[in-house]
Protein backbone atom coordinates (compact mmCIF):
# COMPACT_ATOMS: atom_id res chain seq x y z
CA UNK A 1 0.00 0.00 0.00
CA UNK A 2 0.97 3.67 -0.45
CA UNK A 3 2.43 5.65 3.01
CA UNK A 4 3.39 9.02 3.77
CA UNK A 5 6.56 9.89 5.34
CA UNK A 6 8.32 12.98 6.01
CA UNK A 7 10.83 12.58 3.14
CA UNK A 8 13.03 15.64 4.73
CA UNK A 9 11.85 18.85 6.58
CA UNK A 10 9.57 20.46 4.20
CA UNK A 11 9.01 17.37 1.65
CA UNK A 12 6.49 14.99 1.94
CA UNK A 13 6.78 11.82 -0.47
CA UNK A 14 4.84 7.86 -0.55
CA UNK A 15 6.38 4.60 0.02
CA UNK A 16 5.15 1.51 -0.70
CA UNK A 17 4.73 -0.42 2.51
CA UNK A 18 2.95 -3.83 4.05
CA UNK A 19 -0.92 -3.86 4.37
CA UNK A 20 -1.49 -3.48 7.93
CA UNK A 21 -2.37 -6.54 9.94
CA UNK A 22 -4.97 -6.97 12.83
CA UNK A 23 -2.72 -7.22 15.84
CA UNK A 24 -4.97 -7.13 18.70
CA UNK A 25 -8.25 -8.39 19.11
CA UNK A 26 -9.61 -4.44 19.30
CA UNK A 27 -8.16 -3.91 16.12
CA UNK A 28 -9.64 -2.89 13.25
CA UNK A 29 -8.31 -2.35 9.57
CA UNK A 30 -9.61 -0.26 7.08
CA UNK A 31 -9.92 1.27 4.07
CA UNK A 32 -9.26 4.91 3.34
CA UNK A 33 -11.80 6.67 1.41
CA UNK A 34 -10.44 10.71 2.70
CA UNK A 35 -8.39 11.62 4.74
CA UNK A 36 -6.33 15.37 5.03
CA UNK A 37 -3.46 17.25 6.28
CA UNK A 38 -4.14 18.79 9.77
CA UNK A 39 -2.34 21.98 11.00
CA UNK A 40 -0.78 20.02 14.00
CA UNK A 41 1.31 18.01 10.98
CA UNK A 42 2.98 21.55 9.80
CA UNK A 43 4.63 20.81 13.39
CA UNK A 44 6.03 18.23 12.09
CA UNK A 45 6.50 18.67 8.83
CA UNK A 46 8.75 21.80 9.71
CA UNK A 47 11.11 20.20 12.21
CA UNK A 48 14.50 20.46 11.07
CA UNK A 49 14.99 17.30 13.80
CA UNK A 50 12.83 15.22 11.71
CA UNK A 51 14.32 12.04 10.77
CA UNK A 52 13.69 11.56 6.39
CA UNK A 53 11.93 8.41 6.62
CA UNK A 54 9.59 8.86 9.71
CA UNK A 55 5.48 8.18 9.08
CA UNK A 56 3.11 11.30 8.30
CA UNK A 57 1.54 12.49 11.88
CA UNK A 58 -2.08 12.23 9.79
CA UNK A 59 -4.55 11.13 12.16
CA UNK A 60 -8.29 12.13 10.33
CA UNK A 61 -10.24 9.58 7.82
CA UNK A 62 -13.33 8.18 7.58
CA UNK A 63 -13.37 4.90 5.23
CA UNK A 64 -14.39 1.11 5.07
CA UNK A 65 -13.94 -1.78 7.85
CA UNK A 66 -12.20 -4.45 6.19
CA UNK A 67 -11.49 -6.63 8.76
CA UNK A 68 -12.13 -6.45 12.60
CA UNK A 69 -10.67 -8.38 15.78
CA UNK A 70 -12.46 -11.47 17.82
CA UNK A 71 -13.41 -8.59 20.45
CA UNK A 72 -15.46 -5.85 17.82
CA UNK A 73 -19.14 -6.03 18.18
CA UNK A 74 -20.10 -2.41 17.74
CA UNK A 75 -19.06 -2.21 13.38
CA UNK A 76 -18.22 -5.10 10.72
CA UNK A 77 -16.50 -5.21 7.30
CA UNK A 78 -18.33 -3.44 4.83
CA UNK A 79 -19.20 -0.68 7.51
CA UNK A 80 -19.01 3.10 6.61
CA UNK A 81 -17.16 4.61 9.63
CA UNK A 82 -15.89 7.89 10.95
CA UNK A 83 -12.06 7.18 12.18
CA UNK A 84 -11.18 9.59 15.19
CA UNK A 85 -7.56 10.92 15.94
CA UNK A 86 -8.68 9.51 19.73
CA UNK A 87 -8.97 5.99 20.59
CA UNK A 88 -11.34 5.90 24.17
CA UNK A 89 -12.44 2.92 25.58
CA UNK A 90 -15.50 4.59 26.53
CA UNK A 91 -15.57 2.39 29.95
CA UNK A 92 -13.20 4.18 32.41
CA UNK A 93 -13.73 7.51 34.44
CA UNK A 94 -12.72 9.95 31.40
CA UNK A 95 -14.74 8.47 29.27
CA UNK A 96 -17.69 8.17 30.76
CA UNK A 97 -16.99 11.88 32.12
CA UNK A 98 -17.15 12.92 28.70
CA UNK A 99 -13.36 13.15 28.27
CA UNK A 100 -12.54 9.93 26.10
CA UNK A 101 -9.77 11.98 24.24
CA UNK A 102 -7.12 11.61 27.53
CA UNK A 103 -8.98 7.86 27.91
CA UNK A 104 -7.53 7.03 31.49
CA UNK A 105 -6.73 3.12 29.83
CA UNK A 106 -5.01 4.20 26.71
CA UNK A 107 -2.35 6.69 28.18
CA UNK A 108 0.24 7.51 25.81
CA UNK A 109 -1.84 4.90 22.96
CA UNK A 110 -4.90 7.23 22.53
CA UNK A 111 -3.76 9.31 19.21
CA UNK A 112 -3.61 8.38 15.98
CA UNK A 113 -0.68 8.69 13.70
CA UNK A 114 -0.02 7.92 9.94
CA UNK A 115 -3.05 7.96 8.80
CA UNK A 116 -2.27 9.86 4.91
CA UNK A 117 -2.34 6.06 3.49
CA UNK A 118 -4.30 3.62 1.56
CA UNK A 119 -5.40 1.51 4.89
CA UNK A 120 -4.84 1.57 8.87
CA UNK A 121 -4.49 -0.57 12.11
CA UNK A 122 -7.26 1.29 14.13
CA UNK A 123 -6.71 0.33 17.75
CA UNK A 124 -9.11 0.19 20.73
CA UNK A 125 -11.84 0.54 17.34
CA UNK A 126 -14.46 -1.07 19.45
CA UNK A 127 -16.49 2.21 21.14
CA UNK A 128 -14.02 4.66 19.13
CA UNK A 129 -15.21 4.01 15.98
CA UNK A 130 -18.37 5.81 14.65
CA UNK A 131 -20.39 4.56 11.97
CA UNK A 132 -21.74 6.75 9.12
CA UNK A 133 -25.04 5.31 7.60
CA UNK A 134 -24.88 4.16 4.32
CA UNK A 135 -21.93 3.85 2.32
CA UNK A 136 -19.85 7.00 0.61
CA UNK A 137 -21.42 6.31 -2.75
CA UNK A 138 -24.44 7.56 -0.78
CA UNK A 139 -23.09 11.51 -0.18
CA UNK A 140 -22.10 14.23 -1.96
CA UNK A 141 -18.45 15.35 -1.75
CA UNK A 142 -19.70 18.22 0.50
CA UNK A 143 -21.05 15.34 2.80
CA UNK A 144 -18.20 13.54 2.83
CA UNK A 145 -15.78 16.60 3.39
CA UNK A 146 -18.03 17.34 6.33
CA UNK A 147 -17.92 13.68 7.78
CA UNK A 148 -14.37 13.88 7.34
CA UNK A 149 -14.31 17.31 9.47
CA UNK A 150 -15.96 14.78 12.34
CA UNK A 151 -12.34 13.13 13.04
CA UNK A 152 -10.67 15.78 14.41
CA UNK A 153 -11.49 19.70 13.58
CA UNK A 154 -15.28 20.02 14.47
CA UNK A 155 -15.10 17.95 17.47
CA UNK A 156 -11.92 20.23 18.50
CA UNK A 157 -13.67 23.31 18.61
CA UNK A 158 -16.32 22.38 19.81
CA UNK A 159 -14.63 20.59 22.58
CA UNK A 160 -12.67 24.11 23.40
CA UNK A 161 -16.50 25.89 23.38
CA UNK A 162 -17.75 22.97 25.69
CA UNK A 163 -14.80 23.67 28.08
CA UNK A 164 -15.26 26.81 28.29
CA UNK A 165 -19.21 26.67 29.25
CA UNK A 166 -20.32 28.76 25.98
CA UNK A 167 -24.08 29.76 27.45
CA UNK A 168 -26.25 31.21 25.39
CA UNK A 169 -25.89 35.04 25.12
CA UNK A 170 -22.64 34.93 25.67
CA UNK A 171 -19.97 36.80 24.18
CA UNK A 172 -17.24 34.80 22.71
CA UNK A 173 -13.52 35.69 21.29
CA UNK A 174 -11.88 32.53 18.88
CA UNK A 175 -7.90 32.92 18.76
CA UNK A 176 -6.69 30.92 15.85
CA UNK A 177 -8.44 31.40 12.00
CA UNK A 178 -7.20 27.81 10.69
CA UNK A 179 -9.87 24.71 10.48
CA UNK A 180 -10.41 23.96 13.98
CA UNK A 181 -10.95 28.05 14.54
CA UNK A 182 -13.40 28.15 12.56
CA UNK A 183 -14.81 25.13 13.63
CA UNK A 184 -14.91 26.49 17.05
CA UNK A 185 -17.03 29.44 15.47
CA UNK A 186 -19.58 27.00 14.52
CA UNK A 187 -19.60 25.54 18.14
CA UNK A 188 -20.62 28.70 19.57
CA UNK A 189 -23.14 29.40 17.88
CA UNK A 190 -24.44 26.38 17.86
CA UNK A 191 -24.24 26.59 22.11
CA UNK A 192 -25.94 29.84 21.29
CA UNK A 193 -23.35 33.01 21.56
CA UNK A 194 -24.69 36.36 20.85
CA UNK A 195 -21.09 37.79 19.54
CA UNK A 196 -18.54 35.50 17.90
CA UNK A 197 -15.09 37.64 16.96
CA UNK A 198 -12.62 35.87 14.98
CA UNK A 199 -9.28 37.31 15.71
CA UNK A 200 -8.13 36.64 12.14
CA UNK A 201 -5.87 38.38 9.64
CA UNK A 202 -6.64 36.58 6.07
CA UNK A 203 -9.23 37.42 3.61
CA UNK A 204 -10.35 34.30 2.82
CA UNK A 205 -10.53 32.66 6.70
CA UNK A 206 -12.70 36.13 7.60
CA UNK A 207 -15.15 35.62 4.95
CA UNK A 208 -15.58 31.79 6.18
CA UNK A 209 -15.13 32.80 9.78
CA UNK A 210 -18.55 35.07 8.86
CA UNK A 211 -20.46 32.78 7.01
CA UNK A 212 -20.25 30.23 9.80
CA UNK A 213 -21.08 32.54 12.44
CA UNK A 214 -18.62 35.22 13.58
CA UNK A 215 -20.30 38.43 14.28
CA UNK A 216 -16.95 40.42 13.84
CA UNK A 217 -13.51 40.38 12.88
CA UNK A 218 -10.66 41.69 14.81
CA UNK A 219 -6.92 41.63 12.37
CA UNK A 220 -4.78 43.37 15.00
CA UNK A 221 -2.95 41.50 18.05
CA UNK A 222 -1.27 42.39 21.12
CA UNK A 223 -2.55 44.92 23.40
CA UNK A 224 -4.10 46.74 20.12
CA UNK A 225 -6.17 43.56 19.45
CA UNK A 226 -7.35 43.36 23.34
CA UNK A 227 -8.49 46.96 23.20
CA UNK A 228 -10.36 46.30 19.58
CA UNK A 229 -12.00 43.34 20.82
CA UNK A 230 -12.93 45.37 24.39
CA UNK A 231 -14.19 48.19 22.26
CA UNK A 232 -16.73 45.90 19.90
CA UNK A 233 -17.51 43.82 22.90
CA UNK A 234 -18.03 46.85 25.14
CA UNK A 235 -16.14 44.78 27.59
CA UNK A 236 -14.35 41.41 28.16
CA UNK A 237 -15.50 38.21 26.72
CA UNK A 238 -17.00 35.65 28.11
CA UNK A 239 -14.91 33.19 26.93
CA UNK A 240 -12.02 32.34 24.58
CA UNK A 241 -11.45 29.53 22.53
CA UNK A 242 -7.41 29.21 22.09
CA UNK A 243 -7.05 27.36 18.85
CA UNK A 244 -3.67 27.94 18.19
CA UNK A 245 -1.25 26.27 20.76
CA UNK A 246 1.23 29.41 21.80
CA UNK A 247 1.88 31.11 24.07
CA UNK A 248 1.30 33.80 22.27
CA UNK A 249 -2.42 32.99 22.13
CA UNK A 250 -2.55 32.10 25.58
CA UNK A 251 -1.71 36.07 26.40
CA UNK A 252 -4.10 36.83 23.65
CA UNK A 253 -6.82 34.83 25.35
CA UNK A 254 -6.06 35.93 28.73
CA UNK A 255 -6.47 39.87 27.73
CA UNK A 256 -9.43 39.78 26.08
CA UNK A 257 -11.22 38.11 28.88
CA UNK A 258 -12.79 40.05 31.82
CA UNK A 259 -12.82 38.96 35.45
CA UNK A 260 -14.34 35.54 36.05
CA UNK A 261 -14.43 34.51 32.49
CA UNK A 262 -13.22 31.30 30.48
CA UNK A 263 -10.82 30.10 27.96
CA UNK A 264 -10.96 26.69 26.23
CA UNK A 265 -7.80 25.90 24.50
CA UNK A 266 -7.55 22.87 22.22
CA UNK A 267 -4.41 24.40 20.29
CA UNK A 268 -1.67 21.69 21.03
CA UNK A 269 1.08 23.52 23.05
CA UNK A 270 4.03 24.36 22.10
CA UNK A 271 5.55 26.05 24.51
CA UNK A 272 6.98 24.89 27.50
CA UNK A 273 5.30 26.48 30.27
CA UNK A 274 2.80 29.37 30.79
CA UNK A 275 2.08 30.75 34.47
CA UNK A 276 -1.04 30.50 35.81
CA UNK A 277 -0.48 32.31 38.62
CA UNK A 278 -0.59 35.92 36.66
CA UNK A 279 -4.59 34.55 36.37
CA UNK A 280 -5.44 34.55 40.21
CA UNK A 281 -6.96 38.38 40.15
CA UNK A 282 -8.88 37.75 37.11
CA UNK A 283 -11.01 34.49 38.62
CA UNK A 284 -9.73 33.04 34.93
CA UNK A 285 -11.41 29.50 34.49
CA UNK A 286 -9.41 27.76 32.05
CA UNK A 287 -9.99 24.29 30.88
CA UNK A 288 -8.62 22.50 27.53
CA UNK A 289 -6.92 18.87 26.06
CA UNK A 290 -7.69 16.35 23.40
CA UNK A 291 -10.89 16.91 22.11
CA UNK A 292 -13.89 13.95 22.87
CA UNK A 293 -14.02 12.68 19.57
CA UNK A 294 -16.65 10.37 19.67
CA UNK A 295 -18.70 11.09 22.68
CA UNK A 296 -19.12 14.72 20.39
CA UNK A 297 -19.81 12.54 17.46
CA UNK A 298 -22.22 10.35 18.91
CA UNK A 299 -24.16 12.43 21.08
CA UNK A 300 -24.65 15.73 18.89
CA UNK A 301 -22.20 16.32 15.57
CA UNK A 302 -22.57 13.42 12.99
CA UNK A 303 -26.59 14.00 13.58
CA UNK A 304 -25.95 17.80 12.99
CA UNK A 305 -23.82 16.99 10.24
CA UNK A 306 -26.40 14.60 8.59
CA UNK A 307 -29.42 16.82 9.21
CA UNK A 308 -27.68 19.59 7.67
CA UNK A 309 -27.64 22.39 10.27
CA UNK A 310 -23.53 22.85 10.17
CA UNK A 311 -21.44 21.79 7.15
CA UNK A 312 -18.03 21.72 8.69
CA UNK A 313 -16.28 20.47 5.47
CA UNK A 314 -16.14 24.01 4.10
CA UNK A 315 -12.41 24.12 5.99
CA UNK A 316 -11.22 21.98 2.84
CA UNK A 317 -10.53 24.75 0.40
CA UNK A 318 -8.50 22.49 -1.64
CA UNK A 319 -8.00 18.75 -2.90
CA UNK A 320 -5.88 16.13 -4.21
CA UNK A 321 -5.14 12.32 -5.04
CA UNK A 322 -3.09 11.00 -2.13
CA UNK A 323 0.05 11.00 -4.99
CA UNK A 324 -0.04 14.89 -4.66
CA UNK A 325 0.48 15.04 -0.64
CA UNK A 326 3.73 17.00 -0.62
CA UNK A 327 1.69 19.95 -2.62
CA UNK A 328 -1.40 19.72 -0.21
CA UNK A 329 1.59 20.01 2.79
CA UNK A 330 3.07 23.00 0.68
CA UNK A 331 -0.10 24.87 0.13
CA UNK A 332 -1.49 24.47 3.48
CA UNK A 333 2.25 25.64 5.21
CA UNK A 334 1.62 28.66 2.67
CA UNK A 335 -1.91 29.44 3.89
CA UNK A 336 -2.91 29.08 0.41
CA UNK A 337 -5.83 26.30 1.81
CA UNK A 338 -7.14 26.52 4.60
CA UNK A 339 -6.99 22.79 5.12
CA UNK A 340 -6.23 19.87 2.23
CA UNK A 341 -8.65 17.28 1.37
CA UNK A 342 -6.59 13.75 0.23
CA UNK A 343 -9.09 11.58 -2.28
CA UNK A 344 -8.63 7.95 -1.74
CA UNK A 345 -11.25 5.49 -4.22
Amino acid sequence: MKLAVYAKPGQVGLVESEKPQIEDSQDAIIRIVRTCVCGSDLWRYRDETMQPGTRNSGHEAIGIVEEVGSDITTVKPGDFVIAPFTHGCGNCDACRAGFDGTCDHHIGDNWSGGVQAEYIRFQYANWALVKIPGQPSDYSEGMLKSLLALADVMPTGYHAARVANVKPGDKVVVIGDGAVGQCAVIAARMLGASQIIMMSRHADRQALALEFGATAIVAERGAEGIAKVREILGGGADAALECVGTEASIDQALGVLHNGGRIGYVGVPHYDKHSLGSTFAQNITIGGGAASVTTYNKQVLLKAVLDGAINPGKVFTTSYPLEEIDQAYQDMDQRKSIKSLLILE
